[in-house]
């Protein structure tokens, strides 16, 4: 099984290769991107969500020793995965994305991380944001970076980040815009108006409270409904999810969050590229498996995935949506029925523009020699390949930046190709 996958590996890795094909291909892409407005939604999963647990490994005959009472069976067993590829599985939570794979709209990457070796989550992030292979090297994010070196005309707030902050993937060189739910009572008009007029003398705060005003009305127009219990997708069938046991996942900013994201992407004009992220993966304890803490989360990142593809309408066909975590969790289970800070983990690319219905590891197995450390799960992919490729093909960002000021010193982490229909 290993070597399969890693051969599987290698041939995703090797397509779109080859002389004057390589050209015309990424012409091709560089000019369809443009007429078809490509959208990219990149979501942080803080707190290191456990790819073991996500992504179960049933085959690898170490993961139930490792996993004991929270191992996860075979599809189609009590308290089994949902099925991928007779090797990997999906937590039973995660229904949407399930559906996803079948419907070819869903790449799973395993045992893939970043270039931190650490297991600080302030370290860990920055590195996951930043681009480069060490913690505070860099003031700005890979994918503001990234949207800076966007071939063509500059386009204005190409980007919006979402939540009470801009995160430092978000931060540098490129105009961004940003929206948060507001825990503030809305103003009346007659206020609205006097602030109006006393911005419209300064040229900079005028166009600030526009963009601002401009946003709001965007959220406002995705109504006041939050997401729906069982929220599906247009023509797919409702997610078996499991309900949450406890600490539920956050409800309606979470919700609002969503909808707003969609609101902005489906805009003719509005920003291409949205961010923004989730908290409460940092399962120290009573993690649970197929039941329990966990699984009521991954209940709720996947529900809220199922309702950004319903609210994006047709513009999920052109979507491509990348959920990333700063590092992984330890392959074993710890005293407190949890797992602790490990290092390799996974990723989910989804999507109406992905080239889906596959899983891409180069898997190491769980024995003990093919632990990192004894401990973790070893990582064989580097994040960085992931994201040259959906940037250089979703995107059209050229190769040549993406080496030097997007990812810069990366040259080892080749750029996957074929992530991408088309």
């Amino acid at each position: 099984m290993s070597a399969m996958k890693r051969r599987e590996f290698l041939r995703a890795g090797a397509l779109a290769t080859g002389g004057a094909l390589v050209t015309s291909r990424l012409a091709f892409a560089r000019v369809a991107a443009t007429e078809r407005r490509p959208r990219f939604v990149l979501v942080i999963l803080r707190g290191a969500l456990d790819g073991l647990a996500a992504v179960p490994p049933y085959g690898d005959r170490d993961y139930g020793h490792l996993r004991g009472e929270f191992a996860l069976r075979a599809p189609g067993e009590a308290k089994g995965a949902l099925p991928l590829n007779g090797f990997f599985g999906l937590h039973p939570s995660l229904g949407f994305l399930g559906q996803s794979y079948a419907a070819r709209e869903l790449i799973v990457f395993h045992a893939v991380a970043s270039p931190y070796r650490e297991r600080s989550h302030f370290d860990g992030q920055d590195v996951l944001e930043n681009g480069t292979a060490l913690a505070h090297a860099a003031q700005s994010g890979w994918l503001n970076r990234a949207l800076a070196a966007a071939p063509g005309e500059r386009r204005r707030e190409a980007g919006v980040a979402l939540g009470q902050n801009v995160p430092l993937v978000m931060r540098g060189p490129a105009e961004v815009t940003s929206w948060s739910p507001s825990k503030l009572a809305g103003l009346d008009d007659d206020t609205l108006a006097r602030i109006t007029d006393l911005y419209a003398r300064d040229p900079l705060l005028s166009v600030r409270l526009a963009d601002a005003l401009m946003a709001d009305r965007v959220a406002a127009e995705q109504g006041g409904a939050m997401v729906q219990d069982n929220a599906a997708a247009p023509n797919m069938a409702p997610a078996t999810a499991a309900q949450p046991q406890a600490n539920p996942p956050p409800g309606g900013a979470y919700a609002e969050i969503v909808r707003a994201a969609a609101g902005f992407l489906r805009q003719e004009d509005g920003p291409q590229v949205a961010v923004f992220d989730t908290t409460g993966w940092d399962t120290h304890a009573n993690e649970g498996g197929a039941e329990g803490q966990l699984a009521g989360r991954l209940a709720g990142l996947d529900k809220g995935l199922a309702t950004l593809r319903s609210e994006l309408g047709p513009v999920w066909k052109d979507t491509a949506v990348l959920l990333v975590t700063e590092f992984g969790r330890t392959a074993a289970i710890n005293g407190t029925r949890g797992t602790d800070h490990g290092t390799a983990t996974m990723a989910f690319l989804a999507g109406g523009a992905v080239a889906g219905g596959r899983v891409i590891a180069d898997w190491p197995g769980l024995s003990s020699r093919g632990l990192y450390q004894g401990r973790d799960l070893l990582p064989t992919l580097d994040l960085r390949c992931v994201l040259k490729g959906v940037l250089e093909e979703h995107l059209g960002i050229p190769p040549q930046p993406l080496e030097t000021s997007v990812f810069p010193q990366s040259e080892r982490a080749r750029t996957l190709k074929g992530l991408m229909r088309g």
